[in-house]
């Protein structure tokens, strides 16, 4: 009588996928240039959020303070040429900044998203006119007719919705021809093809089929859009061509340079803060200019003299 062994069965290992937290954090862990990016912008978040809800948003506008005034403990960034406490100015400008980017890229990803669909969907001679219009209007400069917008306006009737309503007027040409590319690609799937056999309507199927779908690229199209309206509100402020009452980033740096904050005096703010008494008794050095005239030519002759 022969007996056979019993080969012993090995038990079946049990796959764990791994949770939420860990996939996100191994992304993250793949892309520090995400984290670095996330963690500035809730700074910026945070920084805005806090200093709405601790400081007074009136002394972001003009003779609020005294002007001229070094960082201290009543003003930690000091104060400007036309009396704003900065600190308040920088906050204030930075929710104002963020609202004409989001109210430009929403409209112009929401005009973008429309014109696609229609032109990917419908063809014909609407296809041809949006896309002649958009291959037309892309290569022109945009930050030129934007600034030959603005500079024709009444500089007393711009607010923040006039710089949205200016960065929107061009802004919609991108989120186009995203969607159209993307409308094109979709629409020949077999799904399409099954909800047309089923019955579908036009609407129904752009809005329950293809639209869903396409999500992805909307939200893609709509943070650069965003990202394009914050720079060019940015650019046409910072050239003066912005709300000059209003707080905003540029007109900030607008302001600095047209007083010429540097030369007069600006960097000593610093020492300026420290009473006299306790100031280091050593040769302090800052720059100025001075233009001098030889010939007929002006020429800029840059001195160090003693604080």
């Amino acid at each position: 009588m022969t007996t056979t062994a019993a080969t012993p069965t090995l038990a079946p290992t049990e796959y764990q996928q791994p949770s939420r937290v860990k996939l996100v954090l191994r992304y993250m862990r793949r892309n520090p240039g995400l984290v670095i990016g996330f963690l500035i912008l809730i700074g910026l978040v945070l920084f805005t959020v806090i200093g709405l809800l601790t400081i007074d948003t009136k002394d972001a506008y003009p003779l609020s303070a005294k002007p001229k005034q070094p960082p201290s403990t009543q003003y930690p960034f000091g104060t400007d040429f036309f009396g704003r406490n900065l600190l308040a100015a920088m906050v204030v400008g930075m929710w104002q900044t963020a609202l004409i980017g989001v109210l430009a890229g929403a409209i112009g990803t929401f005009i973008g998203v429309v014109l696609g669909f229609v032109s990917a969907y419908f063809g014909g001679r609407i296809d041809s006119i949006i896309k002649g219009l958009c291959a037309v209007l892309i290569p022109i400069p945009v930050f030129l007719i934007q600034v030959v917008i603005a500079g024709s306006l009444d500089k007393r009737s711009v607010t923040i919705f006039t710089m949205a309503f200016i960065v929107v007027m061009l802004a919609w040409m991108g989120p186009t021809l995203v969607i159209r590319s993307q409308v094109l690609s979709m629409k020949e799937r077999q799904f399409v093809s099954v909800a047309k056999l089923s019955g579908m309507g036009d609407s129904e199927i752009i809005f329950a089929e293809i639209l869903p779908n396409l999500l992805p690229f909307i939200a893609a199209s709509f943070v650069g859009a965003v990202f394009s309206a914050v720079f060019a509100s940015f650019y046409l402020a910072v050239v003066g061509l912005g709300p000059l009452r209003e707080p905003l980033l540029g007109n900030i740096i607008w302001a600095a340079q047209s007083q010429g904050a540097f030369f007069n005096g600006c960097c000593r703010w610093r020492s300026a803060a420290v009473p006299a008494s306790n100031r280091p008794r050593r040769a302090t050095s800052c720059l100025s200019a001075r233009a001098m005239s030889c010939g007929g030519l002006r020429s800029m002759q840059l001195a160090i003299r003693p604080c």
